[in-house]
């Protein structure tokens, strides 16, 4: 498979290979543009593999979609003899565009067939039904499109790893974190303890749920590697490129989370924190995609796929 350049992506320097049928083999791939942790998680025995929040590109200058960054992650499935069970989505996120539908149809060709579900938290109806209303999407654009929706505490498989559904609420109230073994991908919960954790100011979002989900991350034991979803690294780079940080480090570091930082504490650090932070770039497109699990809207009778755009000042004359 041939790929276009890809002057955005990064990969961590070396992605954990298991040596443990019941350990993964983890590839992080790092989409710059929105600062967003990808994950291709493989059973070491089966090579079966499961994809973690992908990207599908989107230019805002040219209302543009693409798929530079899904095709990397397509080559490293490819690379690595992978055949791919499942899309997993944390949320319907508000920062990117999922690349889940795209990922899908191109797999299910590659793979004889086999079409990975795309799974997401059963709370994902009410995100839906909520946005559909709010950007006059019809039901039959976002009904059903997600192939399955995880109860909390869900068992499943990919090969022979055992993943563990954790319902962790707070940044988005369908919000999810995937467990195999040691490793947690936490999503938009945590991130690195220098910047601690995700936003709480949308739609159905809890500061007070946040500090439980991430309490409950925090009660794993310490060497348990906590994935994040998202990194905004310094501009001097200081950060290693890694996108993992131990429970322990959390448990002493995190900025927002450490040990001592009562519930009180914390949701009026992120209160004060979310005051001053403008909307995510891409809100009105992701939410608007992402509803529909990637798939782009219905054309038409021109032939043209439209989003709506909220306008502030609309009743001026």
């Amino acid at each position: 498979m041939s790929l276009p350049s890809i002057r955005s992506l990064s990969t961590s320097t070396s992605p954990p290979t298991s040596t443990s049928p019941f350990t993964p083999t983890i590839h992080p791939i790092f989409e710059s543009s929105t600062g967003t942790w990808q994950y291709i998680v493989a059973c070491p025995s089966t090579h079966r593999a499961a994809i973690i929040d992908p990207v599908l590109d989107y230019d805002r200058a040219t209302q543009t979609v693409s798929p530079t960054t899904a095709l990397a992650l397509l080559e490293q499935v490819s690379r690595a003899g992978y055949t791919v069970e499942m899309i997993l989505e944390s949320h319907v996120h508000a920062d990117h565009l999922t690349a889940a539908f795209f990922l899908q149809n191109r797999l299910a060709r590659a793979q004889g067939g086999l079409r990975p579900p795309i799974g997401i938290g059963k709370r994902v109806e009410q995100v839906q039904r909520q946005f559909g209303r709010r950007y006059s999407i019809g039901d039959d654009e976002y009904v059903g499109v997600f192939d399955r929706l995880f109860d909390d505490n869900e068992i499943f498989a990919i090969g022979d790893l055992r993943g563990e559904v954790m319902h962790l609420p707070g940044h988005t109230p369908d919000h999810l974190g995937y467990k195999f073994g040691d490793d947690v991908f936490c999503g938009d919960s945590l991130f690195h303890p220098d910047i601690g954790t995700a936003r709480c100011d949308f739609p159905g979002g809890s500061s007070e749920a946040l500090f439980r989900s991430g309490r409950r991350l925090l009660a794993l034991p310490g060497h348990v590697r906590i994935w994040t979803g998202h990194d905004y690294p310094p501009a001097d780079g200081a950060r290693p490129a890694v996108p993992w940080t131990s429970v322990a480090e959390h448990r002493a570091q995190n900025k927002h989370l450490m040990d001592g930082i009562s519930q009180q504490d914390f949701v009026a650090l992120r209160s004060a924190r979310d005051a001053s932070m403008a909307a995510p770039k891409l809100l009105h497109p992701s939410l608007q995609i992402n509803i529909r699990a990637g798939r782009m809207p219905s054309p038409t009778d021109k032939g043209d796929r439209l989003l709506h755009l909220p306008m502030k000042g609309g009743d001026l004359v």
